[in-house]
């Protein structure tokens, strides 16, 4: 029963990193939570309702209100609508400046090669004083995505560790685990044995285990290396971005300053390429950045109301709360049988006075009596505290050695002692079977009934969410800043070099106007 929905929890960490990492990345603060519930048993709960209200294109933009659910159209929709209006910028951008550039060079080369000349020298002290603010604008915003991208990236990384880290825990539990119950395949007191459909039980369900925490190590470590070759492609794209972006305003302000007129057309087609896939990128963090923000409100309402259904259930493999009781219920049962078993030997052999040698029971024992194990449950599985002369499982095997003889070559006492020393190793196989299905039970059933995933959960939530909500902000604030004033400057690129040649050629007209002034007064 335990080891039914073992092997579906490496799909279920995959999930945890991959909505994590993978979508990476958040949004709003925490909201009043908003629980919808309907008639009947299968009560449910609408998970992030209040964040996940958005406008549904798949829908003639009604209202989406069916909450946080990935395998949702709608939702999916409603989502990437929010980054709308920088797919929308993006593409007026690169269709509108194209055309004007087209229609420019037509309008160059065909009909309009007389220039009218007009100088203001507002309109050249304006398109100076914006050009400069443009290009500060650009730096400002270069230097909060490239500091935004940093702790981004440092963010992502500290929540990939962290989810890493708890299914290593799993894995290194399971591996205990079935160790364990490996060991407990020759496990027998006195040649009494557990019977054969009990022993054959235990192998299947170590083998079981074994293998899903094979599995799980295995998908852990693959998924690890591919998310953080994400991250890092991710992260170089983020570099490489500010620093190009950057390198056009500075450029293309020292350009148009110098009147360099041919070098900054040059840099206007760079721009126009690059501040369009600039706004796209813009537009997919945003919707990242929502993603990520409603997944953490999701995740956090589903820990706070593990009892009622929410879309999650349809995610993660989790079974019924009345399945993993009897579970647990299951695991009580064999240790209470085995540490009955052992009391027993110890009671009726061990600590048991022969008068007669020839006894099958009899070894010579004697000495100090061996104390009974502490059985950690009562008949009706309810939990039940150590008497004195009990020894608990963590220490039996220690205590026990106090009482351990030396013995003949017929396996009989020569010594003090109650113990023979494979009388000991039988009863230290079966404390150890007991003491592992004791300490590790709990933990099986918190695996299985998602405990543990709760648990990752509330620490994402409450330790790693903080970041990853500030930090792709940043990311996604800086690119919109520096694609807006990259995109402005090169506007006013083409402004100032026009006010620039105006107020040159005008002065060369003054000029000569003078010379001609002077010459016809002259003697």
């Amino acid at each position: 029963m335990i080891t039914s929905s073992l092997t579906s929890k490496a799909q279920l960490i995959c999930w945890v990193v991959s909505v994590f990492i993978i979508v990476s990345l958040v949004h709003a603060e925490s909201p009043t939570l908003n629980v919808k519930v309907h008639d009947g048993q299968n009560d449910s709960l609408i998970l992030a309702s209040d964040e996940t209200r958005r406008q549904d294109p798949f829908n003639s933009l009604e209202w989406y209100t069916g909450g946080w659910n990935i395998s949702n159209k709608h939702y999916i929709g409603s989502l990437a609508y929010t980054a709308a209006p920088l797919f929308l910028t993006a593409g007026v951008w690169f269709v509108g400046v194209g055309l004007f550039m087209l229609l420019s060079c037509l309008c160059f080369c065909c009909c309009c090669r007389q220039r009218s000349y007009g100088y203001s020298k507002s309109a050249y002290a304006c398109s100076v004083g914006l050009l400069i603010l443009f290009t500060i604008v650009a730096v400002f915003g270069a230097v909060v995505l490239y500091t935004g991208e940093g702790k981004y990236h440092e963010s992502t990384a500290d929540t990939l560790d962290y989810v890493v880290d708890q299914a290593d825990s799993i894995v290194k539990n399971l591996k205990n685990v079935s160790s364990y119950l490996t060991a407990s395949k020759k496990v027998g007191v006195n040649q009494t044995f557990l019977p054969p459909q009990v022993q054959k039980s235990i192998d299947n369900v170590a083998s079981m285990i074994n293998s899903s925490a094979t599995t799980l190590e295995t998908v852990t470590v693959d998924n690890k290396d591919d998310i953080k070759k994400v991250l890092e492609t991710v992260r170089h794209i983020l570099v490489v971005v500010a620093a190009a972006m950057l390198l056009l305003a500075l450029l293309g302000f020292l350009f148009s300053v110098f009147g360099l007129q041919f070098l900054v057309y040059i840099l206007i087609i760079v721009t126009w390429i690059l501040v369009a896939g600039t706004f796209i990128l813009s537009g997919v963090f945003l919707l990242l950045h929502n993603a990520t923000g409603d997944t953490c409100i999701a995740m956090d309402e589903w820990v706070e109301n593990p009892r009622v259904h929410t879309a999650l259930d349809d995610i993660l493999p989790c079974i019924e709360p009345a399945t993993a009781e009897q579970s647990l219920s299951e695991t009580k049962d064999v240790v209470f049988q085995l540490v009955q078993g052992v009391n027993g030997i110890v009671t009726n052999v061990s600590n048991a006075n022969f008068s007669v040698i020839a006894s099958p029971l009899a070894y010579n024992q004697s000495g100090p009596p061996v104390p009974i194990l502490c059985n950690p449950f009562n008949k009706d599985m309810s939990k039940r505290k150590c008497v004195t002369g009990e020894v608990d499982l963590s220490n039996a095997t220690e205590v026990w050695k106090n009482n351990v003889c030396q013995v003949s070559t017929g396996d009989v006492c020569i010594t003090v002692g109650r113990l023979t020393p494979s009388m000991f190793d039988e009863m230290a196989g079966v404390v150890n079977v007991s003491y592992g299905l004791y300490h590790y039970g709990p933990f099986l059933t918190d695996l299985v009934d998602c405990t543990f995933v709760r648990e990752t959960f509330s620490g994402i939530y409450n330790e790693h969410c903080p970041d990853l909500k500030k930090y792709s902000e940043w990311v996604y604030i800086g690119l919109t800043m520096v694609s807006g004033a990259v995109a402005l400057s090169m506007i006013f690129w083409l402004l100032y070099a026009r006010e620039r040649r105006h107020r040159k050629y005008t002065k060369l007209v003054d000029s000569a106007s003078h010379r001609g002034d002077a010459y016809g007064k002259g003697p």
